[in-house]
């Protein structure tokens, strides 16, 4: 098994070198971005701008099964860190229905919004709000739109209950609803360990944990990104499930059933030397 790699000068100093790399890229990408229409096109570069993030941080993707082709699609996931916003785009294309704080964050929420992502307040007092919007916008897109039902990262230790809120305009609706299952590697495949993937890999508050190890030193987004680059890497195995049969469910049902489909999964895969 691979262990984790110690900061030591040369990798610090080289993923300085590749954070500014990243940073440059995004400088030189900021006017192709802001004269791309929105839409399917602005989606699909949003492939092309994440891959240059794979790259520099070492992340390797692999797909186990196929999205389904039907339209609307909604896939819902696992959410352990910030580089799954980077790597569903790169593997499947789509874009992502993310939670209303991340619309402020300074550049990113400008640039997500051009690559398609629809914010949603998911407090309870805004719950109708976001229940149309997310409606209307999966129904009318040709491309697959992403969720995290968690409503956070986690440790990797497990799957937290998914929210069921957003799940009511699945009710005798035609999307397809289809789960994945997420998982971290090391790059040559082997497993991580709870305690190393809530250290160094994963990316949470300590505070939204029910279980599982805690991280020593929270880090902000950036900074995560600049300790992967430090480590050099990692592996994200993707498990496309089939969509289940939901016809007939109320949202409650339908989460704890996605839910129940994707930890299974999660915990089977995650476990496996």
């Amino acid at each position: 098994m691979m262990a984790v790699k110690k900061q030591n000068f040369f990798n610090t100093l080289f993923a300085i070198v590749k954070f500014g790399t990243f940073w440059l890229l995004v400088i030189l990408q900021l006017p192709i971005i802001f004269l791309l229409p929105r839409g399917r096109i602005s989606v699909w570069y949003m492939k092309v701008f994440m891959s240059f993030l794979l790259w520099l941080s070492g992340i390797k993707i692999i797909v186990h099964g196929k999205l389904s082709d039907h339209r609307p699609l909604m896939v819902v996931a696992n959410h352990i860190s910030i580089f799954e916003i980077a790597t569903f785009p790169v593997a499947f294309g789509g874009s992502f229905i993310a939670k209303k704080e991340m619309e402020n964050w300074p550049l990113v929420g400008w640039v997500s919004r051009k690559f398609g992502v629809v914010f949603v307040d998911r407090r309870p007092s805004h719950a109708k709000d976001a229940l149309k919007l997310v409606q209307e916008s999966v129904s009318k897109v040709s491309y697959p739109m992403f969720l995290f039902p968690e409503g956070t990262t986690t440790n990797g230790a497990y799957v937290k209950q998914f929210k069921s809120t957003l799940f009511n305009f699945v009710e005798n609706s035609d999307v397809v609803v289809q789960p994945m299952a997420m998982h971290y590697r090391f790059r040559d495949g082997s497993s991580i360990s709870d305690e190393d993937l809530a250290e160094h890999f994963a990316y949470f508050n300590n505070s939204n944990q029910d279980m599982g190890p805690s991280c020593s030193r929270e880090r902000s987004a950036f900074g995560q990104v600049f300790h992967i680059m430090v480590l050099g890497g990692f592996r994200v195995e993707i498990t496309v499930m089939p969509p289940p049969p939901l016809a007939g469910m109320d949202r409650k049902q339908i989460a704890e059933t996605l839910h129940k489909i994707v930890s299974d999964k999660y915990m089977e895969l995650k476990n496996k030397n």
